[in-house]
């Protein structure tokens, strides 16, 4: 890389610190303004909330936004080249408008490598601090469905609750249906179940076993109460809305496969989060891409004006993903699709800028 590259990418790295370092402060400032009456009410401590909650809440939200911060950073100072008539001789001197953004994607590869590798493994790291404090000192909503629950813990093995509680791990008119050959060969009913996560065992309470034989004869079973385990926990059935934000990727994928088998509902959301943590920070070329392309050319309103321009884009963007994600959760889009539509329809947006940008 030449000098003016080296110039280019220092002061467009320099830029994106200072937008990350400013927003990032705008939104703690934020958050303890919302959040403080719940610190001081349930005793959280201050290295509590500095280093358990704050510094993983800035790793966290710094990374999830890392790209739209990247198109800000390069409208600005993009905006600041053109209205200080640096680009012109850049162009002039015979460096083509490819050229002249090499430094940019250079920085934004360097930014999508540094978000990959945080949203694959730290980030997952950190969340479990963050998480388990806001469940502890925060109003934090469980939208878990409890009711009419069906599983497959094992190909053949069906479980079905009418009603699972998963703070007290306990369950209401439960029975374990087993197949083979599409055939049922079991069935145990109960009336009601307690896990021990301690003993990592079942108490059945009220127990019934139909047992089927080949030749079509049956042998049923009663009790009052039995101890037993199966290949399953509480966490399986119910599983936290935020337990994949603690897996790393490759657990992340092992989990998404155990969902599968067992017909888990969630099961969009799970690959939903798996496809983000690769779909946001390759969004950085794509927005770099528009914001050079966009505010390249000196115009009427100077940065102003660019900078509106990008704000728009940016809301544009975020609403797309919202409305892309919630039919993938409908199940009306695959998970897969949801997560990139967005970045193929603006990388189309990048490119028609790119084209239409003085050269």
């Amino acid at each position: 890389m030449k000098k003016i590259d080296l110039y280019i990418l220092k002061k467009f790295l320099g830029t994106f610190t200072l937008f990350f370092v400013l927003l990032m402060l705008i939104a703690v400032v934020i958050d303890i303004s919302e959040k403080l009456d719940d610190f001081t009410t349930n005793g959280a401590t201050l290295e509590e909330i500095v280093f358990d909650y704050y510094a993983n809440f800035i790793v966290f939200y710094g990374n999830l936004f890392s790209a739209l911060i990247l198109f800000l950073a390069t409208i600005y100072f993009t905006s600041k080249l053109a209205n200080n008539t640096e680009i012109v001789p850049i162009l002039t001197g015979g460096r083509s408008f490819a050229r002249f953004t090499l430094p940019y994607f250079v920085g934004a590869f360097f930014i999508f490598l540094l978000s990959s590798a945080v949203n694959h493994y730290l980030i997952p790291q950190t969340n479990i601090d963050r998480l388990n404090f806001e469940a502890k000192y925060t109003k934090v909503r469980d939208n878990r469905k409890t009711q009419e629950l069906f599983r497959q813990v094992e190909p053949g093995h069906i479980v079905y609750f009418r009603s699972f509680s998963p703070d007290r791990h306990t369950g209401y008119d439960f029975s374990y249906d087993v197949y083979e050959n599409n055939t049922l060969v079991s069935k145990l009913s109960v009336d009601y179940l307690r896990f021990d996560s301690i003993q990592n065992t079942w108490r059945l309470d009220n127990w019934r076993i139909r047992e089927i034989s080949p030749d079509g004869t049956e042998r049923l079973r009663a009790g009052r109460r039995m101890d037993t385990t199966f290949v399953f926990g509480a966490n399986d059935i119910v599983p936290e809305l935020s337990v994949t934000q603690m897996m790393t990727t490759p657990k992340l994928i092992e989990f998404i496969e155990k969902e599968k088998i067992r017909g888990s509902e969630l099961l969009s959301e799970h690959e939903i989060e798996l496809h983000n943590r690769t779909a946001y920070p390759f969004s950085s070329f794509i927005l770099v891409l528009i914001g050079v392309s966009i505010s390249s050319r000196k115009r009427r309103g100077g940065l102003g004006i660019n900078i509106a321009v990008g704000l728009v884009l940016v809301m544009i963007y975020i609403f797309f993903m919202e409305v892309s994600t919630a039919l993938s959760v409908n199940g009306t889009v695959s998970p897969i699709l949801a997560v990139w539509t967005p970045n193929i329809v603006f990388a189309l947006l990048g490119l028609y800028t790119f084209r239409i940008a003085p050269k």
